[in-house]
């Protein structure tokens, strides 16, 4: 108890030092960033489309880049794998799929599929432009992402097999995943 006391009562003579008087407390790990280098990482893509680049791809266009780089891990249509599925609907139980649940003892990644759960079609955009091809993330330009998602939301039923994708037409594409979702991200100011 003497030592508590002690302990509490020995900066109680001293006064609250002001901001302006505090020492620095310099950590000294990293370096500040430029703004330059921070806009190189800063590429979040925004549900509403905020970030988007310029560009543009078409399901055609798509269809070409998905057999070459992405078909080997997700198959020729986006439903056999190995790697999860792209292209399906309601997830585990779907009422156009009554069978499902069959399947997914074959095939037990495809019950989240892009067009099942994927909320915003702005986020299949950020994923594949991210990380895929998974042998070489970021190494498609944003054309050829463009049309990569055009091409998986055709796939899906959502766009025409005509359409093209951009920073104005990817954000309103409405996902089916988006009824079942409550959006983290705040509104644009």
């Amino acid at each position: 108890m003497v030592v508590a006391l002690t302990m509490l009562g020995a900066g109680g003579g001293s006064e609250a030092q002001t901001p302006a008087q505090q020492p620095s407390l310099v950590i000294g790990l990293g370096k500040p960033l430029s703004p330059e280098e921070v806009e190189r990482y800063a590429i979040t893509i925004f549900p509403d489309g905020r970030n988007l680049p310029p560009g543009r791809g078409s399901v055609e266009q798509g269809a070409r880049l998905y057999a070459k780089h992405c078909a080997a891990c997700h198959g020729a249509q986006g439903i056999e794998g190995p790697a999860a599925r792209l292209v399906g609907t309601d997830g585990f139980i779907g009422w156009s799929d009554p069978l499902r649940p069959l399947r997914v003892r074959k095939y037990p990644l495809q019950v989240l599929s892009v067009g099942a759960l994927w909320p915003y079609a702005t986020t299949v955009f950020d994923y594949v432009r991210r990380g895929m091809p998974l042998h070489a993330p970021k190494s498609l330009t944003d054309d050829e992402v463009y049309a990569i998602t055009a091409h998986l939301l055709h796939l899906n039923g959502l766009v025409a097999s005509d359409a093209a994708m951009d920073r104005d037409s990817l954000p309103k594409v409405v996902m089916p995943g988006r009824a079942r979702t409550i959006s983290a991200w705040p509104p644009a100011r």
